[in-house]
Order: C-alpha cells, then sequence, then structure tokens
C-alpha cells in the first residue's frame, strides 16, 4: 500500500494553500542558490527551524527529511574539501540541508491529495496543450513512492540483517528492486483500468 510522510497537525503551514506551499518552497530554493551569500544561509536556516516549529514538529522530523541524503552530504562535503577548503564545504553542505528541510516541511504539512490540487493549481494557467492532470498523477506518484521505497528497503534490510545478509548489498537491491516492480505494475494496472494514459 502506498503511504505518505505526512503529519497531521492545526498549524497555519497545516492549512496553508498546497501551491502558496509550493510557490514559497521555489522562491526559498531559487534565493538560497541564487543569493550565495552565508548570510543568506543563516536566514534560510532559521527559517527551516522556525517553520517546523511553527508546525509543531522538532528536530527529529527534521532530522528525518535529511537522513536519507546523509551519505550524499558526506560524499559533497568531501568532495568540496579536495576541491576548494573547510568553509566552503560546509557552507555547500548547509545549502543542501536548508533546501531538504524546507522540501521536508512541506511534505509533512501537506497530504498527497492536498499536494496534487496545488500542482494542478499552479499549472491552471499553462497552455491547453500542457497535460496537466498527467503531470499532477505524476508528481503524486512520486510523492507516495518515495516513503513506500523507504519503508521497503528498511523491511528488505531488517529481514536480511537476521539472516546475516545486511552487508550484502546484492541481497539488499535484489528483493527491494523486485518488490518497486511488483508495485509499479500493480499501479500500473490501477491506472489503466481508470482509462489513464
Amino acid at each position: 500500500m502506498l503511504t505518505e510522510l505526512y503529519i497531521p497537525g492545526d498549524s497555519p503551514l497545516h492549512s496553508a494553500r498546497p501551491a502558496w506551499k509550493l510557490a514559497a518552497l521555489f522562491a526559498f530554493c531559487s534565493t538560497v542558490f541564487i543569493v550565495a551569500h552565508p548570510l543568506t544561509l543563516v536566514i534560510a536556516l532559521v527559517l527551516a527551524a522556525v517553520g517546523y516549529m511553527m508546525a509543531g514538529l522538532n528536530a527529529s522530523h527534521a532530522f528525518a527529511a535529511i537522513r536519507p541524503a546523509l551519505f550524499v552530504l558526506a560524499i559533497i562535503f568531501a568532495v568540496q574539501i579536495w576541491l576548494a577548503d573547510l568553509g566552503t564545504a560546509t557552507y555547500v553542505t548547509l545549502r543542501f540541508v536548508a533546501l531538504l528541510a524546507a522540501a521536508g516541511l512541506v511534505t509533512y504539512t501537506t497530504t498527497a491529495s492536498a499536494f496534487t490540487d496545488g500542482i494542478l493549481a499552479l499549472l491552471s494557467k499553462a497552455p491547453a496543450w500542457v497535460p496537466r492532470d498527467k503531470i499532477a498523477l505524476a508528481m503524486s506518484l512520486v510523492w507516495r513512492f518515495i516513503p513506500m521505497i523507504r519503508s521497503q528497503f528498511e523491511e528488505v534490510r531488517e529481514a536480511q540483517r537476521a539472516r546475516g545478509l545486511d552487508r550484502n548489498m546484492v541481497a539488499l537491491l535484489v528483493p527491494l528492486i523486485v518488490r518497486i516492480l511488483k508495485n509499479a505494475d500493480e499501479i500500473a494496472e490501477a491506472i489503466e483500468a481508470r482509462s489513464l494514459d
């Protein structure tokens, strides 16, 4: 069954329109990347922290949003140290942390159905030839697939750990890929049964 990362709440962020949250996230991410200044990064991190507090979320939720990318962040940090220096590596890494935290905040405060509606609202002014419904459906599927894959990875890892195979990448990836493909087939059949391309 597909799941989502939404955490119920009655904060202003939970009740805000999804289209506004998506537009704010786009503006936030664009500003952090375009305005390359330490003060901008500090403000972005503070805004993200304030957003989590306003939504009634804590540091563990913020860490959960960043945790899947920790390995990639470590690589980015190491590469930046090698190419530049410690200050640059810290700045670049924290910039990605701010982006991931902000994206996680939107994910935690927006249901999958509201997210789809928000995408449709943002695309309402798009030309007629733009397949708005299909784009919204695709984004909604991605929204739901990410937590599902993470959950299945944890299940496979626990099962292989019991067999002493938790460090064997083949033993981890093969059953995970089989599960993902099986779920993808089921979803494709459901979409086809509803006469959607």
